[in-house]
């Protein structure tokens, strides 16, 4: 029984390559590197992309929202170059706060996944706040504590469409 167990294990090692299962969109070289505080414009916007780096700060005129980057609070992705049998999730605290609103802090994850309530997309103030992107991915030597303050998102706003029904097992 234990013999089949490790083959079987094996087995799925060998077939489940997580560089199959990544996202691997690449950053705009041009989104800079330094953290935005000031009103600087150290991340750009493209295409309706936001690009913001771990800690930075900005505020969204067309959306009269603020969005920080706080953090990472979960990243459990598959290290690049190493066989995984789960793609794994990285979790992004995005706090987000309206003009006439209280900051909210969203979790924003690379996938989709309802069971651990997971979610690629969250609702503020009549906006969808998508996460698109998350970089870089850990490395299988450094870890995720290597990646600490070199974190950078992507994300896409756009106006709620209110003729969709809301999911009712969404919080």
């Amino acid at each position: 029984m234990f013999h089949k167990a490790i083959i079987f294990s094996l087995g799925m090692i060998t077939l489940t390559g997580c560089n199959a299962q990544k996202k691997t969109k690449k950053p705009d070289s041009t989104s800079g590197t330094a953290a935005n505080t000031s009103g600087t414009k150290s991340s750009v916007q493209k295409e309706g992309v936001i690009y913001l780096n771990q800690g930075e700060n900005k505020f969204l005129k067309e959306y009269e929202m603020n969005v920080t980057f706080k953090g990472i609070s979960e990243d459990s992705r598959c290290p690049e170059g190493v066989n995984c049998i789960w793609a794994g999730v990285a979790v992004a605290q995005i706090e987000v706060m309206g003009t006439y609103t209280r900051p909210t802090v969203l979790l924003l994850a690379s996938s989709d996944n309802a069971g651990r309530n997971y979610y690629t997309s969250e609702e503020f103030n009549g906006y969808t706040i998508s996460l698109e992107e998350i970089t870089p991915f850990p490395k299988s030597d450094g870890g995720v504590k290597a990646l600490e303050g070199k974190y950078k998102v992507a994300l896409t706003i756009k106006k709620t469409d209110v003729a969709a029904s809301p999911d009712p097992t969404r919080k």
